[in-house]
């Protein structure tokens, strides 16, 4: 232990001296923490590669706010979406190895996986996927709000999610489309996401701490708990979250000294010391542009910034005009920033552990200056004035919000009405619930406190350990539709913005537990018109035969009511107008009531 100390210091002056010592690094760690009393971040990690080498490695703040503990290089934080480009290059060694083209279709590989229509199931392929060109937009409500570990039943939604455009021809950013890729490589390799990444990454990069997932995260040494910044001025703990299922997509948790190692293989063609990771051919292609993100053009105020395209995994930009390949990272608590100069040998990563956090882009920015021997900007000053003509952008925003809400008004039914299950195919199901006089949505991983706006729609606030607040993450409205009978049918919520319609999630109202014995009062057969309808009990449960229908199964909803399952807007109700037993059964249904008389 005492000689392990003595080279961990050893390496630690090494470092530091290095970039103390090295002229186009003088004093910028006064520059660093500036940034981090600016942005008011617990901390950061900062790894800078050259070449071969990494020549600085250091961390700032806190890893752990609470207890005081440092920041160091070597401490773990969720890295984000920056694990794309580990698992799209994957794909580039499977093809490599023959196992695959880029213009296959990923159907070929995962025969269960459809889109939302034809022209998708027949025109995509993998290089769709990979450069984000699918014309299907992100659709993230339906992972973030509703996580499942299982990776089939993630796969299943992709076929409900609505294209915005056609294929090719809108570069639009999809998580999902690198879940796809990483199932991709489970079906061709026969082994996990999870196997392939630490197999044929972590071990031969020496990433020997790197993991991908929070269960393996929070049995390490050295990690960083997550943080927010609440209303510009609180610094609060978050918990982690489990992406689970949506692993390929963003679960690598990381320190800056071992995501140096993944810098040089990128820097030097695909070799890290003396081993071929990635197929050069793969190198090239990846970082070179395979999508237009937005046209991009030369400003005044940004002369020499004139690339915004996306490659495999990386988005190529321009720098000070020097060639930049990069990408962020962010998830619940932690905010990061893979970077690399190809042509300049240069390679920055920063990872930090502040939620939403503009750090990594200043850091690496600020670094990015000094290394390419460019103009110089002050970039925690450029962050305060950022952040103040936000302040009065939202302060006008709020003022305009406030001036559609139509006072006065209630909504059109009692608060029970509203309460049940909300399904949608393509994201999940949640229940709303009533206590007192609110309403709550529930969904697997937050609450919401449902504030009455104006006549059917309200506003989602999050239920914390700290009180009621805003939901920050996805600014939203429920928006609640009846059916021709006036009952709730659905709730509209504007989930992806990229869609002219809101994300329509079907009420299924509330269903009650009735013991198999109180069933039996409803069993018999009732004539309608002729028709002989039979109810009786099967297993547990109520069922309804109608001659030349299907089996329908009836659930109860309150005293002597049932809904019929999987028919919206049709129910039955059993009477008993003698109060002895009941003799009618009432047929509900959008094309009017029908009573049947007990035979």
């Amino acid at each position: 232990m005492k000689n392990y100390l003595i080279l961990s210091l050893l390496f630690m002056t090494i470092t530091l001296g290095y970039g103390q010592t090295d002229k186009r690094l003088r004093n910028i760690e006064k520059e660093f923490e500036e940034i981090l009393e600016v942005t008011k971040a617990p901390g950061f990690a900062v790894a800078i590669v050259e070449g071969n080498k990494t020549i600085y490695a250091k961390g700032f703040g806190y890893s752990d706010l609470e207890n005081k503990i440092a920041m160091d290089e070597n401490t773990l934080l969720a890295i984000g979406s920056c694990s794309k480009a580990f698992t799209s290059s994957i794909l580039g060694q499977l093809r490599n190895d023959g196992e695959l083209s880029f213009t296959d279709s990923p159907i070929d590989y995962v025969p269960q996986l459809r889109f939302y229509n034809d022209e998708l199931n027949n025109g995509i392929n993998i290089r769709d996927l990979m450069s984000h060109q699918t014309g299907i937009p992100r659709h993230d409500g339906s992972w973030y709000l509703f996580p499942s570990y299982n990776r089939d039943s993630l796969l299943q939604r992709i076929e409900y999610h609505e294209p915005f455009t056609g294929l090719r021809q809108k570069w639009h950013y999809n998580n999902f489309m690198f879940l796809i890729q990483g199932v991709i490589a489970e079906k061709i390799t026969g082994k996990s996401w999870e196997e392939n990444i630490k197999e044929r990454f972590f071990a031969p990069l020496q990433m020997q701490r790197s993991n991908a997932s929070i269960d393996e995260l929070e049995k390490s040494t050295n990690v960083a708990f997550g943080y927010e910044l609440h209303k510009d001025s609180i610094v609060r703990k978050m918990d982690y979250y489990r992406i689970a299922g949506m692993a390929p997509a963003g679960s690598i948790n990381s320190s800056v000294s071992e995501m140096a190692n993944w810098l040089k293989v990128w820097i030097n063609n695909g070799k890290f010391k003396d081993s071929t990771i990635l197929p050069e051919n793969y190198v090239k292609e990846a970082i070179s542009s395979q999508a237009v993100i937005a046209p991009s053009f030369p400003t005044k105020e940004n002369p020499d910034m004139f690339l915004a395209n996306y490659g495999y995994g990386w988005m190529v930009t321009s720098y000070r005009g020097h060639y930049r390949v990069e990408h962020g990272g962010n998830i619940d608590g932690f905010s990061a920033s893979t970077a690399f100069f190809p042509s300049d040998s240069l390679g920055i990563v920063v990872l930090s552990n502040q939620n939403g956090s503009s750090v990594p882009s200043l850091i690496r920015n600020t670094i990015a200056d000094r290394m390419l021997s460019v103009n110089k900007t002050d970039w925690a000053d450029y962050f305060v004035d950022q952040k103040e003509k936000q302040k009065e952008a939202k302060a006008g925003g709020e003022k305009a919000s406030d001036s559609t809400v139509i006072k006065n008004t209630a909504p059109s039914h009692d608060l029970s009405a509203y309460t049940g299950n909300y399904n949608n195919e393509g994201y999940g199901r949640f229940d709303i619930s009533l206590k007192a006089d609110s309403l709550f949505a529930n969904f697997k991983r937050i609450k919401f406190y449902l504030k009455h706006v104006h006549y059917d729609v309200f506003e989602p606030q999050e239920v914390t350990p700290y009180g009621i607040e805003e939901f920050d993450e996805l600014p939203l409205k429920l928006n609640f539709n009846t059916n021709d009978d006036g009952e709730i049918a659905s709730v509209k919520i504007k989930l992806e913005a990229s869609l002219k319609d809101p994300i329509v999630f079907t009420h299924e109202p509330k269903v009650i537990d009735v013991d198999v014995s109180d069933l039996q009062k409803y069993e018999g057969e009732y004539e309608l018109s002729g028709i002989v309808i039979k109810v009786y009990i099967k297993g547990e449960g109520l069922y309804m035969l109608v001659p030349g229908q299907p089996e329908y199964n009836l659930l109860a909803s309150e005293a002597d009511a049932f809904i019929i399952k999987g028919l919206d807007g049709y129910k039955t109700r059993f009477r008993a107008p003698k109060n002895d037993s009941m003799t009618e059964l009432v047929l509900i249904q959008p094309n009017g009531t029908f009573v049947a008389k007990r035979k």
